[in-house]
């Protein structure tokens, strides 16, 4: 934000003449103003967009090499703040039983996709609903900016994502990255409505009460490389002690060339 300091050379007969123009431009624009018509509807998300999310971003796991690029062994829970009843059910886990109930697709769900390698594609539907592709599990999520979930609608793996447009601070510098140009907003999307799953590709688990809170944040370089961050929030009082939270990182892609979608696993 510019800083106005007042400079000693300035006359007193300056400073008067400046306060008339003033005065008179402001009864311009006044008299202007009140010949137009009354303001038109707000600009709709689309238009509205502080940041440009639009395009194909691949996941660089610079963390958690271990839960994430392999699938890791039974019981491997660390840093998850299960309680009893989920470090139960991660023991218990079985990917052959998995298969043989059709739900290969666990690991996949809206908790846990977007921590699972791969690509994943995000483009407008229309002016008020985002559409995020993912080619690991070949998953979509619906992101809507108008509407709210109903008491009927039915519950799924990527479940009922409401989104809005957060406003923060411009400027340099995130996650210890100084020379990233921050821009002046982030998308915030919150879903409910899912099937349980699981947190990782090993059994553990979020429950169909779950509340899935997310941060979409968009960075350039100095290079001009964008980065794309989400922050990921799960609640969930049947199986968590307290919120799971992950940073997730992509970076994009100039096009879709490298695209190729693969079935969900339990492997």
């Amino acid at each position: 934000m510019a800083c106005w300091k007042s400079r000693s050379f300035v006359r007193a007969a300056l400073v008067v003449g400046s306060v008339v123009v003033n005065v008179f431009l402001m009864g311009t624009l006044h008299a202007q103003g009140r010949g137009r018509g009354p303001a038109g509807p707000p600009p709709t998300p689309k238009a509205a967009a502080p940041i440009d999310l639009v395009g194909y971003w691949v996941s660089i796991v610079t963390e958690d090499w271990r839960w994430r690029m392999v699938t890791p062994p039974k019981g491997d829970y660390a840093s998850v703040p299960l309680n009893a009843e989920g470090r139960k059910v991660a023991d218990a886990w079985d990917p052959a039983r998995d298969e043989a109930a059709g739900e290969q697709c666990k690991s996949y769900g809206a908790a846990g996709l977007m921590r699972v390698p791969g690509r994943i594609h995000i483009l407008w539907d229309n002016d008020t609903t985002l559409h995020v592709d993912t080619d690991a599990g070949t998953q979509t999520r619906i992101f809507h900016f108008a509407g709210q979930a109903t008491s009927s609608e039915a519950a799924s793996w990527q479940g009922y994502s409401v989104a809005r447009w957060e406003p923060m601070p411009a400027g340099r510098g995130i996650l210890g990255f100084p020379d990233q140009e921050v821009p002046s907003g982030a998308l915030k999307v919150f879903t409910t409505h899912l099937r349980s799953g699981y947190l990782r590709k090993n059994g553990v688990p979020y429950s169909e009460n779950a509340g899935l809170t997310e941060y979409y944040n968009v960075t350039r370089e100095a290079n001009g490389d964008q980065w794309l961050f989400v922050t990921t929030i799960v609640e969930d009082p049947k199986y968590l002690n307290q919120r799971f939270i992950t940073s997730t990182h992509f970076k994009k892609e100039p096009d879709g060339s490298k695209w190729s979608t693969t079935p969900c696993t339990s492997r």
